[in-house]
């Protein structure tokens, strides 16, 4: 019996988007298209000011395409926001510093009206998930940089959202910190079933957490290169001292450079 195809979790068809003048103004993407399959791990790579960010954007209905389109779980971006079925995760945790670890958490299952209850057992299990049950009481002011990103993937994960958009999460931290909080988010993404898109500057990270690499040119941004990453999982320091982890960066390297 034949294999049946993975669904698609998020399908883009020749998407551009102009800020200002619909003529004269500034085009970011011109007519991307790219399909992310269901618990797939991708990850887009590009040069600065090449529209990565407003890719993610666009999928997350937080901009609207000028041209194109984007369905989401087999629905228009806008109807899969509203069905809870996106998380989001920006470079900058955007916690508020005057309420708990735990509340910060809890702040989505807020806004959806989830009883108190429900909101401390569900937060409580996300903080496991991420490793800090025991700062559930601290304030984000008392964590570093790389455990107050941990805050903010549990709080996108806290409602269990299909789809994880990632926008350079560890963009901000050192390279030691950036190194220990890839191998965390490849091992909470292999606890659950979530599909991510995870943009990112580092080829080695993209490399290193990736199904599947996306190159996008220089702006007007365009998909240029899509790259399989077939590195066994899971993936550890021995991955990143491997001959095929070198050859793979060099690779999308090649890309960029095209």
């Amino acid at each position: 019996m034949a294999e049946l195809a993975t669904p698609t979790a998020i399908e883009v068809r020749g998407i551009s988007k102009r800020f200002g003048d619909e003529t004269d103004g500034l085009l970011a993407l011109d007519s991307c298209s790219f399909d992310v399959a269901q618990g797939e791990f991708v990850s887009i790579v590009g040069p600065s000011g090449c529209g990565k960010s407003t890719m993610l954007r666009l999928i997350a209905d937080l901009l609207e395409p000028t041209t194109g389109s984007i369905v989401v779980n087999q629905q228009s971006a806008r109807d899969a926001r509203l069905a809870r079925d996106i998380g989001v995760v920006f470079q900058s945790p955007v916690l508020y510093q005057w309420r708990s670890v735990r509340r910060n958490v809890e702040l989505p299952l807020e806004v959806m009206s989830i009883r108190k209850e429900e909101r401390r057992r569900l937060a409580n299990e996300m903080l496991e998930l991420v490793g800090l049950e025991e700062f559930a009481d601290g304030y984000p002011w008392q964590l570093s940089g790389g455990m107050q990103q941990r805050v903010s993937i549990a709080r996108a994960l806290s409602f269990s959202p299909d789809i994880l958009l990632m926008d350079e999460p560890f963009g901000a931290l050192d390279e030691l910190t950036r190194e220990r909080m890839n191998a965390e988010l490849q091992r909470i993404w292999s606890t659950t079933n979530a599909t991510v898109l995870f943009i990112t500057h580092s080829i080695a990270e993209a490399v290193f957490l990736s199904d599947r690499v996306m190159v996008m040119s220089p702006r007007p941004g365009k998909m240029v290169l899509n790259t399989e990453i077939p590195l066994p999982r899971p993936r550890g320091e021995e991955t990143r001292e491997s001959d095929d982890f070198f050859h793979l960066i060099t690779e999308v390297r090649a890309g960029l450079r095209e």
